[in-house]
């Protein structure tokens, strides 16, 4: 006697149609619930005049997108575009010696560890700590005024200074992860050969090591860029009121003005933008 649960697995295996929709309908059903249905909830949104009182009234327009040309806005656009294209150049330029010297170290779950450290405590928390390092009484103005190399306290907090570190801080490991990734899987003979060759440290790296260790050095750009693009908080505890991007005019929109219509809008513009970029990653990566 079989019993229910081993004739539907035979069942399933009978038809590979149906096994195959067993694995893709629970990841599937939670897409279709908590993304695709609040998308299509904000795109309505977005072409919907606003209420009086806040919210949404039945119509449509496209006003919030015609109101997203404003110079103001445009200028808000532009600054986040150049802070997270800085914020991703800085997570490289750190990012890619430290994973060459993970691949290369005998140490590199240690130096792994210490990488992902920093994801056991709160984005928030380690916001707060940058604060108390910047601040006029925090540690990097303490030490420079004790060694006498400055006489008064430097302004480095709410600056674009400021912004531009909290985001490199914060999305450096996912920089380092996929560069890692990538010059792990890299074999030791071929930087041998073009050695002996007689290519210098210089010619192998950008011969070899680079073009072989560039689908990592993709995938980690990509994933610094998009969320540094839609980052919120950090320009706001760190730049203050004088520093904003455009995920903080779409939490504005939602929150204090009460404007659901035009941050609908302004997010399906930032939404686009992300999608350029995974577009022109991905064709990237094919060619």
């Amino acid at each position: 006697m079989t019993s229910p649960r081993q004739r539907l697995l035979g069942a399933i295996a009978r038809r590979p149609i149906l096994g195959h929709l067993s694995l893709v309908l629970p990841g599937g059903l939670w897409l279709l619930v908590f993304f695709v249905a609040p998308m299509l909830v904000m795109l309505a949104a977005s072409v919907m005049p606003r209420g009086t009182y806040g919210g949404v009234e039945p119509g449509f327009t496209l006003e919030h997108y015609q109101r997203f040309l404003d110079p103001l806005y445009l200028q808000v656009l532009w600054r986040t575009l150049l802070w997270a294209l800085a914020a991703t150049a800085g997570c490289l330029l750190l990012g890619y010696p430290l994973a060459w010297v993970i691949a290369r170290s005998r140490f590199r779950n240690l130096l792994l560890f210490l990488v992902v450290l920093p994801f056991w405590t709160s984005f928030l928390v380690r916001t707060f700590a940058i604060i108390f390092l910047l601040r006029d009484t925090g540690l990097v103005n303490t030490t420079l005024l004790s060694l006498g190399i400055i006489r008064e306290p430097l302004a480095l907090l709410y600056t674009p200074f400021a912004v531009l570190l909290g985001l490199v801080f914060g999305f450096l490991p996912f920089m380092v992860l996929p560069i890692y990734a990538s010059l792990e899987k890299i074999d030791p003979a071929m930087e041998e050969a073009a050695e002996v060759l007689g290519a210098r440290p210089l010619t192998r790296f950008f011969t070899v090591t680079l073009p072989l260790s560039f689908p990592g050095v993709l995938a980690g750009s990509l994933l610094v860029f998009v969320p540094a693009l839609g980052s919120f908080l950090t320009s706001d505890l760190l730049g203050g009121a004088k520093q904003v991007m455009i995920g903080n005019l779409v939490q504005n929109q939602f929150t204090v003005a009460r404007n659901w219509p035009f941050g609908s809008a302004a997010s399906f513009v930032l939404m686009a933008i992300v999608l350029l970029a995974a577009m022109l990653t991905m064709r990237r990566r094919a060619s």
